[in-house]
């Protein structure tokens, strides 16, 4: 089994700015300071080295702008801006999933999950953020066992033991192996894939009731899928070259969901695939309009996060959304200094 083929995961960070501490003692700290930077240089490594200005997975992506316009039933969820206001400004990042900016989008190891992450701008340096990737769950669902699942993959290359050691912690966990072995076709287009958060959140709206729910996105056009023998014939650079014939046309549409948790399900267990019969509140639509230059100022500091860090929306306490935040952090500031020199 090639590393690369198992790990389509979302990009990654660590420092804490003042505004993303978590009240912790100091071992606390220290002990996860030092997964993060493990984790970090996981990830480097399952990529092949450190990709300078990249981020260390899902490090081939483009930035477009749009708007999200939400329902009546949002508001009835959360009382976060983006639910209440007429519309919100957004811009979104559709990525393929290896750590390898050279990746072709037509690779089948290397390109899926897809991902998209989308940013509510909601005042000047004040926003929310969606991240999400084309697959309905997780393969671990702790820092440690996410660091244990690279380190495995990274073991397992040519000259490995056999069985390689892969194949023992697939099978000492069962949600990695569903994670691994679960078909990711290609989609014909970003604008034809459905993405899923990763972790859960709490919602809570002007009346102080909450739920917890999962956000989806899906495409308005529906979704729709490669063969491997289409896939072969795509050029690299098919998803970006296809939006932007499509952006031509007109705005690609997508509705943003909440599939809501019943009291029996586990929200803070990224493993944990909810049944597809829960409720599903309609939250809103976004329309993408046109590509913006990824590599712009504006656009190279942005650091998508997964904490929302919006009053009506908080985490559902799966160790996964502040351990990813914390990644997604580490990598953004280096990216940051990679531009600057």
């Amino acid at each position: 089994m090639q590393t690369r083929r198992i790990i389509g995961l979302q990009s990654v960070r660590l420092y804490r700015e003042p505004s993303r501490s978590l009240t912790l003692n100091l071992g606390d700290l220290l002990m996860s300071m030092a997964l993060d930077t493990d984790l970090l240089n996981a990830f480097d490594k399952v990529a092949g080295g450190l990709h300078s200005g990249f981020r260390p997975v899902h490090a081939k992506g483009f930035m477009y702008s749009g708007t999200f316009i939400p329902t009546a039933d949002a508001a009835k969820l959360t009382r976060a801006p983006h639910a209440t206001r007429p519309s919100t400004p957004v811009t979104v990042r559709f990525s393929v999933s290896s750590g390898m900016p050279s990746v072709a989008d037509n690779d089948l190891m290397g390109s899926s999950p897809q991902g998209m992450a989308v940013r509510f701008h909601l005042a000047e340096h004040v926003h929310t953020d969606i991240i999400a990737h084309s697959h309905n769950g997780f393969p671990v669902r702790t820092g440690e066992e996410f660091l244990e699942f690279l380190r495995a993959a990274m073991a397992s290359g040519p000259g490995s033991p056999t069985p390689p050691p892969i194949v023992a912690f697939l099978a000492a966990h069962p949600a990695a192996k569903a994670f691994v072995e679960a078909p990711k076709p290609l989609p014909t287009s970003y604008a034809r894939q459905a993405f899923f958060a990763i972790t859960a959140f709490k919602f809570t709206n002007s009346s102080g009731q909450s739920q917890f729910g999962r956000f989806r996105i899906r495409p308005e056009a529906g979704t729709e899928f490669l063969t491997a023998e289409d896939a072969a014939k795509k050029t690299a650079d098919f998803l970006a070259a296809e939006l932007s014939e499509r952006l031509a046309k007109g705005p690609a549409r997508f509705r943003v969901l909440v599939q809501l948790a019943e009291a029996a399900d586990d929200v803070s267990n990224a493993t944990a695939v909810w049944p597809e019969d829960r409720p599903e509140t309609e939250f809103g639509a976004i329309a993408i309009t046109q590509r913006v230059d990824e590599l712009a100022p504006e656009q190279r500091k942005i650091i998508f996060d997964p904490v929302p860090r919006v009053d009506g929306i908080d985490s559902a306490g799966d160790p996964l959304t502040a351990l990813r935040s914390d990644l997604y952090l580490q990598s953004g500031r280096r990216r940051r200094a990679a531009a600057a020199e």
